[in-house]
């Protein structure tokens, strides 16, 4: 198994794509890239720890790649936007890829301009690729929430999902 680290606004909606597709071990909601050990939901959403909301993927690359990992959060978020994800506003939800060594660096960077010379987006790519740091789940709420409270992550999840069809389709 490998391990793979994102960062796309709202964790609650960086699950369920992951979740779905094969080979996938497990995907955990959490924080990332802070300066505070173990921080908790509140203290992430006061802004004061450094952290970003993010997904850890267990992944058998044996079944799924790296590369298509990143062809699926790629059409998860808007790679625009540097201050946030649709209605998540600020640090906490910026889009960052979290690379776990330099052969992740490299897919990462590689499919980053190849998406920038796709012409699918009018602004540059702003999403950073930058090394993992210390991942720590979220609180047990936090886990499988579209399964878990399917009404409010569809209110959640709209903007992303007229997002996701204009720019990628069905």
């Amino acid at each position: 198994m490998e391990q793979a680290i994102f960062a796309g606004g709202c964790f609650w909606c960086m699950v369920q794509p992951f979740d779905e597709a094969p080979g996938i071990h497990s995907v955990t909601s959490g924080y990332t890239g802070g300066h505070v050990a173990n921080p908790t939901y509140e203290q992430v959403c006061s802004g004061t720890t450094g952290h970003t909301e993010a997904v850890e993927i267990i992944f058998d690359p044996e079944k799924i790649s790296y590369d298509e990992l990143l062809t699926i959060y790629w059409q998860q978020t808007d790679p625009t936007d540097a201050f946030g994800q649709f209605q998540d506003r600020g640090d906490s939800y910026r889009p960052v890829i979290f690379y776990m060594n330099e052969e992740q660096k490299q897919q990462a960077e590689a499919s980053k301009a190849a998406l920038a010379q796709s012409g699918r987006f009018d602004r540059p790519i702003v999403t950073t690729i930058e090394p993992a740091v210390p991942f720590y789940p979220a609180e047990m709420y936090h886990q499988d929430y579209y399964k878990k409270n399917p009404a409010n992550f569809s209110r959640n999840h709209a903007k992303r999902a007229a997002f996701m069809k204009e720019k990628w389709g069905e």
